[in-house]
């Protein structure tokens, strides 16, 4: 979970960072031109490399496979297997097929995917937990993607920064990520060996509880610093302080969620996922919108 959430930072960063170079030296196309063929190889390559872990799957597969074999056994003329009867304890033969549990619970097509709509609102709206832990994230996020459409407005209105060098700001973000996840990897480790963390799922909370005031110390050391009379290294140590910050409550939700609500996880991961969606979108002003749109076209112009 460490690692996914870092990854999902990380590439909030690594996204501008790559594009605003696309942009300026080729053309604004290019962007999701390497966006489909980056996704297109990602999933070519999950599907050729990545193993089903799925336990209802594996069993089903073995079911089959076992089916498989005991029907060419039939067509060869083998019919029935000595099992002992349970009640007479004499062997009788009989005719074996596989079943597996799963597989005759699970409804139509159609079912399953009103369940997988219906229940994450369902979760939303009925249980305060997933309410107000989506309710925090989806602020969190909301912010990260505002400090999307900051960046390019602070660095190349006050520090003079053309498009890609103002883009590269978010390497700051990249490596926060990175030392984020290293850090929540080993900060449990240390805090269960001395006894400070107990097994439970609000356990997932107490360094959120810290690491989390790092996102408003990092905007606000942001807003404070981003004039042009400050050096431009200070606003973006302020990026990656808030990163930490973000990463922290993401994590902790995440990790919170799923321990809480066991084989009802994914759904309230996707109730808090809707929330964290929604509100990132509406957090951007048109202003910076306008204003990131206007600076690809002039990059686009000056190359042309």
């Amino acid at each position: 979970m460490a690692i996914f959430s870092g990854g999902a930072l990380f590439g909030t960063g690594w996204g501008p960072l790559v594009c605003g170079f696309i942009a300026q030296n080729t053309t604004w196309r290019w962007i999701f031109y390497m966006q489909t063929i980056t996704c297109g190889s990602a999933v070519a390559l999950i599907c050729i490399i990545f193993k089903e872990t799925r336990g209802s799957v594996l069993l089903s597969r073995k079911a089959k496979t076992l089916n498989k074999w005991y029907e060419a056994r039939e067509a060869a003329g083998y019919y029935g297997f000595s099992m002992p009867d349970t009640l007479t304890g004499k062997s009788v033969s009989q005719r074996i097929r596989w079943k597996v549990k799963e597989d005759e619970e699970r409804g139509s097509l159609l079912s399953m995917i009103r369940v997988s709509l219906f229940r994450p609102f369902r979760l939303l709206f009925t249980e305060p937990v997933v309410f107000f832990f989506s309710l925090w994230v989806a602020f969190s996020w909301a912010v990260l993607y505002l400090t999307l459409a900051a960046i390019p407005l602070v660095f190349q209105r006050n520090h003079g920064f053309s498009l890609q060098q103002a883009n590269s700001v978010f390497a700051s973000m990249c490596i926060a990520s990175a030392l984020a996840t290293v850090l929540s990897i080993y900060q449990e480790k240390i805090a269960k060996a001395h006894g400070k963390l107990a097994n439970t799922p609000e356990g997932r909370l107490y360094f959120a509880c810290i690491e989390s005031a790092l996102m408003p110390i990092g905007m606000f050391m942001f807003g404070w610093t981003s004039f042009s009379g400050i050096h431009w290294i200070v606003p973006t140590i302020a990026i990656g302080i808030a990163t930490i910050g973000i990463f922290s409550i993401y994590l902790s939700t995440f990790n919170y969620l799923a321990d809480t609500y066991h084989r009802y996880a994914s759904s309230a991961l996707a109730a808090q996922s809707f929330c964290r969606n929604m509100l990132g979108k509406s957090f951007p002003t048109n202003s910076a919108d306008h204003h990131g749109a206007n600076v690809v076209g002039q990059a686009e112009f000056s190359r042309s």
